[in-house]
């Protein structure tokens, strides 16, 4: 009777062993850095002998904040991989159209389901003389949810699993205006420009009088939504002035992005300030000044400073 029961109790152990999750393994990649591949869509971490990948369409990291994560199914087109490899595994084990020969992968796991989550956040420099930020680039945060790994012996499920942060450069906005600006005859649009971009004003004309201002006393206007409106934009093709003052937008050179100007808060933010005086005979400068202005693109901000001159505006009468 001993030995049935010895038996039964040996058969209900190597049975409880046996239920398809034998040993839970943990995958820690916290201190390696996030890389990507320049060939293909797969982003990667590294460590020693391992590797985490994440294949997904680089279109999935949008270079703008999002206000709710970004959640993509986990399927044959967005994969999750961790390899095992016979000694230290680097990129070009990774991202080469034909990999190196070694080091080999001897085991690796699948994801078969679950959810990728993107939180995305901007990474900013700020200037804090002049109060004055730019978006140098994005920080997207990746982690997992309900994510099931099929092993070689197995399944491994996670409710949350950490990928960690991976991120994307932003276009530079260059900002190079010289201190001279134009406005056209044909409205009320005062343009400044280079060869990739232009920073422009509809304006409201009762802020250019061909009257000097007193000193220290500058016109004062607030930008808004129907008039004031401030706007930059950046081109991938050769700007020219007579891009400018058209009717309508000419469609080239294309515009690759544009920020507009918050509505302002009179005497707090987006505030403009017209300053006139004489230039000679019936000539007058109007040195238009900027100040507190926020751009936006969808979710994204930037401060363009506490005091940014725009330019000298010239009148004739």
């Amino acid at each position: 009777m001993k030995r049935v029961v010895s038996i039964l109790a040996i058969a209900l152990l190597l049975n409880s062993c046996d239920d398809g999750d034998l040993i839970q393994e943990d995958i820690s990649f916290e201190e390696a850095i996030t890389q990507s591949c320049s060939t293909n869509n797969i982003i990667y971490k590294l460590k020693e002998r391992e590797a985490l990948l994440l294949e997904i369409p680089s279109t999935s990291f949008a270079n703008d904040i999002s206000l709710t994560n970004t959640i993509i199914d986990i399927n044959s087109s967005n994969r999750v991989y961790y390899r095992f490899y016979n000694g230290t595994v680097s990129a070009a084990n990774i991202c080469e159209t034909i990999p190196a020969a070694t080091p080999i992968v001897t085991d690796q796991w699948i994801a078969s389901n679950g959810k990728i989550n993107i939180k995305t956040t901007a990474i900013k420099t700020v200037n804090t003389t002049e109060n004055s930020s730019r978006i140098t680039g994005y920080n997207h945060n990746i982690f997992f949810n309900n994510i099931t790994f099929n092993k070689s012996i197995g399944t491994q499920f996670y409710e949350t699993f950490p990928f960690g942060d991976y991120v994307t450069t932003a276009v530079t906005l260059p900002f190079l205006f010289d201190k001279t600006v134009e406005i056209c005859s044909n409205s009320n649009i005062i343009y400044n420009y280079t060869s990739s971009e232009s920073l422009t004003l509809d304006i409201d004309k009762t802020l250019i009088s061909d009257v000097v201002t007193p000193l220290n006393t500058p016109r004062i206007g607030t930008i808004g939504t129907t008039k004031n409106i401030l706007t930059y934009r950046l081109f991938s093709g050769l700007l020219t002035g007579t891009y400018f003052c058209n009717t309508t937008v000419p469609t080239t050179p294309s515009i690759s992005q544009e920020w507009n100007a918050a509505t302002g808060i009179s005497n707090v933010s987006g505030i403009i300030e017209v300053t006139t005086t004489t230039n000679g005979p019936n000539s007058f400068k109007h040195t238009i000044v900027l100040k507190k202005v926020t751009f936006k693109k969808g979710n994204s901000t930037f401060l363009l400073g506490d005091n940014f001159v725009y330019g000298d505006l010239l009148t004739t009468i």
